[in-house]
């Protein structure tokens, strides 16, 4: 995973060093590969729109001939030409179908003895790459590797950290929380919703988790986790009154009743494998997952007892046939069940 103070320094080197003259971009953070882009970009003075010496290539549809071509092309009127080359799919294992037949061999000569002149970027939105590959093998002994691999949740949590010591807003633990939650620790949705917070903030320095709820839009799976507290937790008039809001912002009850259930689902997933000694990574693993979500699963799950999520599971299996074969009205059968569950758990 990204360190998030390495980024810091390979973002700190572009802009204060010589430009490399080839880099590699790897990983699956957006954000991360944008800032990256506009650094490199910035530092050559380079207009994307409309300047002579640049150039884009997605490699779905261009040949490394057409690469290699304007890599060696003399910049026009200018010290340096950049050229980017968008999802490399050749360095990795993946097979394209109709894609275009690849001459790795030229890009391999050209990368062991690149021009001073051209600053060539792969950004390779990609896990990993096959490191069996000749091509692969040249690039990384060529270029400056940057990784701009997701972060995990304690690195999303820095980087907010950080970003909000440099902020005119302060956040308390609770609202930073909620904030990490409802932005599904995705870095690029993280600081596009903080721009709005920052916004608010010059009129209220202090941001707690009444603006957060306000301020940050949920999605509707996250208003199906609150619901599922509601249910669990026995707060029926809650559960209703968030029902009848998402159907009258026209949601589907079918939809909301198969996204609870996957809900209800993996929280007895997540409490069987804790019953067997699984600690979080081996269930995120286990269930092909976020870890993010395993850990509010298993925050969860520790306060409910096993035979009333398999029950409640069973409902909502049973109320999911009922409401597609025709036998009941699909929003009354919501609200009962809501209200069977409520008098379930005073019993």
């Amino acid at each position: 995973m990204v360190n998030e103070m390495s980024i810091q320094t390979d973002l700190q080197k572009i802009r204060k060093e010589k430009l490399a003259p080839c880099y590699l971009i790897l990983g699956t953070e957006k954000y991360l590969q944008d800032q990256v882009r506009a650094e490199i970009q910035k530092k050559i003075q380079i207009d994307s729109q409309d300047d002579l010496n640049f150039l884009s290539f997605d490699m779905g549809n261009a040949s490394i001939d057409e690469v290699v071509a304007e890599a060696e092309t003399l910049p026009f009127f200018g010290d340096q030409r950049l050229v980017f080359v968008e999802n490399p799919y050749f360095l990795t294992a993946e097979k394209v179908n109709n894609g275009i037949e690849q001459n790795t061999d030229l890009l391999i000569d050209y990368l062991k003895e690149p021009l001073e002149s051209t600053v060539l970027v792969f950004f390779a939105p990609y896990e990993k790459l096959d490191e069996r590959k000749k091509i692969t093998k040249q690039l990384k002994k060529t270029a400056v590797t940057i990784n701009v691999q997701q972060l995990n949740e304690k690195e999303v949590r820095q980087y907010l950290l950080n970003t909000l010591e440099n902020a005119p807003i302060q956040m308390d633990r609770k609202a930073i929380d909620l904030f990490l939650r409802l932005t599904d620790l995705d870095l690029s949705k993280m600081m596009r919703e903080l721009n709005k917070l920052l916004l608010y903030g010059q009129q209220q320095e202090l941001i707690t988790v009444k603006e957060v709820e306000q301020l940050v839009p949920k999605t509707l799976e996250h208003n199906l986790f609150d619901m599922t507290q509601y249910i669990l937790s026995g707060k029926t008039e809650q559960a209703l009154r968030l029902f009848e809001d998402l159907i009258t912002q026209g949601e589907e009850t079918i939809k909301i009743n198969a996204i609870l259930l996957s809900q209800i689902r993996l929280f007895l997933q997540t409490k069987f494998l804790m019953k067997i000694g699984y600690q979080q990574a081996n269930i995120a693993e286990t269930l092909k997952i976020h870890p993010y979500r395993v850990k509010l699963a298993m925050q969860e799950v520790r306060k409910f007892d096993e035979k009333i999520l398999r029950r409640l599971f069973d409902d909502l299996v049973e109320m999911d046939y009922q409401i597609k074969s025709g036998k009941i009205e699909k929003e009354l059968s919501f609200q009962l069940f809501v209200l069977r569950t409520g008098q379930l758990l005073k019993s």
